[in-house]
């Protein structure tokens, strides 16, 4: 596998949760592995993580974790147990984006890309050179927008500026779509979400 270590604790980003996992169960046999797959990884999913991670093993047992979306809370109540895991424990993560995970866990293990089934949707203005009309008709064509499309634009917005128009961001910017994207977990409203990342880059001298 080169430098994708698929033994030791890892982060694999990929929308097609359920495959990766099956995938990973058959690698790792004869292994004993242990999925927590949901749709949204909450609070008491993170509990019984942690509570399985301390139940002794004399072989190394992986515990993985798969969703689409990861609550703030169940992520930061696994930390500890991700820094400092108990004997013969390895964790897997897999995340259907990068931006689901608080920077605190991504720091934690290697990041790796796996299968996506998604394309990230295309969008048409320059961020180098936004203008206030063009901010203006960007809120106003998403105005209706909902929690999990606001989560796909907030994506494109991102791949627009560091991929298509290849900005070096600032570090409130950074900061910004990191906040993006715990404000919509919280139920913030997705326009003032989306009008918080689109005004940052009006006025920005961003170098390419």
């Amino acid at each position: 596998m080169s430098a994708y270590d698929f033994k030791k604790s890892h982060i694999l980003i990929s929308t097609n949760i359920e495959a990766e996992f099956e995938r990973l169960k058959e690698l790792l046999k004869p292994n004993r592995v242990v999925g927590f797959i949901e749709d949204e990884f909450k609070m008491e999913h993170a509990k019984a993580v942690v509570a399985e991670s301390y139940i002794s093993e004399s072989e190394t047992k992986y515990l993985i974790l798969g969703a689409n979306n990861f609550n703030t809370t169940s992520q930061n109540s696994l930390l500890k147990a991700l820094e400092e895991p108990p004997r013969n424990i390895e964790f897997i993560i897999i995340s259907s984006t990068k931006s689901n995970l608080l920077p605190t866990v991504r720091s934690r293990m290697p990041i790796y890309n796996g299968e996506n089934l998604h394309t990230i949707q295309e969008i048409n203005i320059s961020l180098a050179k936004i203008n206030y009309a063009e901010v203006f008709d960007f809120l106003k064509t998403n105005a209706r927008a909902k929690k999990s499309e606001a989560q796909e634009l907030i994506e494109a917005l991102y791949h627009r500026a560091t991929v298509v128009e290849k900005l070096i961001l600032t570090t409130s910017q950074l900061e910004n779509f990191d906040m993006a994207y715990r404000l919509l977990e919280l139920n913030s409203r997705p326009q003032s979400v989306l009008a918080m990342i689109i005004m940052s880059f009006v006025g920005e001298k961003n170098v390419s």
